[in-house]
Parts: C-alpha cells; structure tokens; sequence
C-alpha cells in the first residue's frame, strides 16, 4: 500500500499547477463579478492537451486513469480557481466515458478528437424538472422516424449549454409503462445542441456565476440514429459508467476547494493581530482549523481509494459515493471555518472566502444529495432495506 503519487502523477500535479498560477484570485473574482466564462483559462488547459487525460491515446487523448484525472480536478480547485474552474472543464473529463466504452469506432473518430482538441464543448442533458434524483422516470421522449429520431422534453440544470455546441442526452425511446423495469427503454444520444429546436434558458444561482447552468426546453429536436449511443433501450446501463467517476472527480475538486479556504484561513490567522497577538495563537481558532485539516486528508484518502479501485475495474459505488459524501461536507466545515476566521472580512468579497462558502454547496448538493448517499450506503453496504 503505497500513499505517494508516482513520479507521472507528480509531474501532472506539477503542470497544472503551473497553467494555474497565471488565474490568480483576482482573474476569479472577476469572473464570479461579470459571469463571463473563463475561456482564457479553458483555452490554457485544452493547449496542454489536458482535457483528454482520459480518453484513449488513439484518439488524441492521454490514455491515463481517473487517478490522474481527480489529481488534475483537484489541483484546479485547490488553486484558488474552486467550482468554477474545475467545472469549466468538469464535464470534458468524464462525460465522453460511454462513448469511450459503448460507441462505435465511427463515433469515437467523429466526436472524440474534437472534443480533447477543444473544437467541441459539451454539456450533459439528464436532470428533468419532474424527476429530480430518479432519473428513471425521466419523460423527455424521443420517438423514432425512419433514420432518425425526434425528441421532445426539458431537461434542468443542464451546465455550459449557453456556450456548448454539442449535447449528450438521455431520454426515453419506450414510454415507462410498457417497460418491465424503469431502468428500461431509456436510450443514450450524443448529438448537435440544434438551437432552432433547444432553447436554452439560464438559472440565477447562488455561485459559480461564470459557469452557467440552464434549462432546455426540447421542441422536435431531429437527432440521425448514427448519433445514438450503444442499442436503444440501454441507456441506463451506458450512463452508470460515468457516475462513479463523476462522483470521484467533484469529490476531488471538494477537498481541493476546502484546502484553498483553509490556507487562506490558517494565512489570515497568522497575519491578523488582535490584543497584541495573533488571531491564531488562540485554540478557538486554532483548533477548528486543524479539525479541518484532518478532515480533508481523510477524505482525499477515500477519493484515492475509490480512483484506485475504478482503474483496477473493480466495483467502487461505496467509495465513490463516500468520498463524494465526506469531501463535501469536510470542504462545507472548511469553506464555513474560513469565513469565521476571517471574522467580518470573511463577508466581504475582497477576501475570496465567501465566494468558497457560496461554491461549496454545489458538491453538497450535486451530483446527488448527501441524503440518498446514505441510503446507499445502508442498504448496499450494510443490508438494511430500501427506505424509499
């Protein structure tokens, strides 16, 4: 059992660090101010070839796992450029994994070159306002026309979509009542975000301005069967693939973004003087800082573990799942602790804490509440019966 990052793994660590170190707080805040995408910094990671760390070296890509990938979330995050950066390339790094595993080999030449050479940008349509976390009942319909589908539905929270071009989709081929099981009839499209046929709306939201999250309205929408993902009806099984990892990828972009606000916590601290002495030397402030701290060793330590096991393609949900649980809420104490070290200047926007607290809660909330993640893990792991 070895805990130190191979020499591969440090020189990944090493390089984003550096693309990193010229998107300083400021070039942040700035973007958390004007909500303007940051397409300087996507443009950076893209020319290092970074967004195909793992997709297949045959099509462009670096062929690497997803312990190489979470390192690269979660140095993006922990440098300061927090959700925000780390979702301006989130979905790049995991979202093309069911065409990597399900596509055919003329879908893999047409569409994954484009999108490690930054030429597409993608976003990820599966959350309906009806459905919520079961998205076995989502209702957005594609019917079937000759060659061709058509599709019609909303689809929610639907991240990047004001700037992407392209869309991977699921949604229903056989209406939920003519299945045996919902896991059935539902069908994996990755295709062009026609906007004469999705109209793209955005949410006002508490964070992550910068990276916008949208709602689509889908009105026929004509999708060619060549742009359909694996065998219709099996969508479910395709989408699977890609939730381990994105659970290990957001967990990973929480720690970091805890470690931010707790540098900048433990920094400010030290260099704030009060009664004559620094803020830091009380145990008030000392202590909860350093409860942080073990709090988000302990949590990366799960995300490596589930990383570990998904490359050695062996089951991970309970780890994937429970490092996306205690990375983020160790990242919410840290975020919180920082704001409070800072006292009434962790309110004020010059400071970046608060901007941390407020991009937090997306790992807390998504991809999939800290609630049901208990459940799993009762009834997976310890054999209690299903409680919804």
């Amino acid at each position: 059992m070895n805990f130190e990052y191979t020499s591969q793994q440090v020189s990944i660590q090493q390089a984003i660090e550096k693309i990193c170190a010229s998107f300083d707080a400021d070039y942040w805040l700035a973007r958390d101010r004007d909500g303007v995408f940051p397409d300087e910094f996507v443009a950076a990671i893209t020319a290092g070839g970074w967004l195909g760390i793992a997709m297949p070296e045959a099509y462009g890509g670096a062929g690497l796992g997803i312990t190489e990938t979470a390192i690269m979330a979660h140095t993006i995050a922990r440098s300061g450029a927090g959700m925000t950066g780390a979702s301006a390339v989130h979905l790049n790094l995991f979202g093309p994994n069911p065409i990597v595993l399900f596509g055919t080999e003329d879908q893999k030449q047409r569409f994954l070159p484009s999108l490690i050479q930054g030429h597409d940008r993608a976003c990820f349509g599966v959350t309906e306002p009806d459905a919520g976390l079961n998205t076995t009942q989502l209702a957005t319909r594609a019917v079937r026309d000759g060659d061709h589908y058509v599709i019609n539905g909303r689809k929610l929270w639907t991240t990047t979509a004001q700037t992407a071009n392209k869309i991977l989709l699921i949604v229903r081929t056989t209406a939920l009542a003519d299945c045996k099981k919902p896991t059935e009839g539902l069908s994996l499209f990755y295709t062009d975000l026609n906007r004469e046929s999705i109209e793209v709306r955005g949410i006002e939201k508490m964070g992550r301005k910068a990276v916008d999250s949208n709602a689509l309205f889908i009105d026929n929408l004509i999708v060619p069967i060549e742009d359909r993902i694996g065998e219709e009806g099996l969508g479910w099984k395709y989408l699977l693939h890609g939730l381990n990892p994105e659970r290990i990828l957001i967990a990973a972009e929480a720690v970091g973004l805890g470690q931010a606000a707790l540098a900048r916590a433990s920094q400010y601290a030290k260099d704030r003087v009060v009664f004559n002495r620094s803020i830091g030397k009380n145990q008030g402030i000392q202590h909860p800082l350093a409860v942080n701290w073990m709090e988000l060793e302990a949590a990366q330590l799960m995300v490596q573990k589930a990383a570990s096991l998904y490359d050695a393609g062996k089951p991970c949900g309970a780890e994937a799942n429970s490092a996306k649980y205690l990375a983020a809420e160790a990242g919410l104490s840290a975020c919180q602790r920082a704001v409070l070290t800072h006292g009434g200047m962790g309110y004020a926007k010059e400071y970046h804490v608060e901007r941390y607290l407020r991009e937090i809660m997306i790992p807390v909330i998504a991809p999939i509440s800290q609630e049901l993640i208990k459940s799993f893990i009762a009834e997976q792991v310890l054999g209690q019966d299903k409680s919804y």
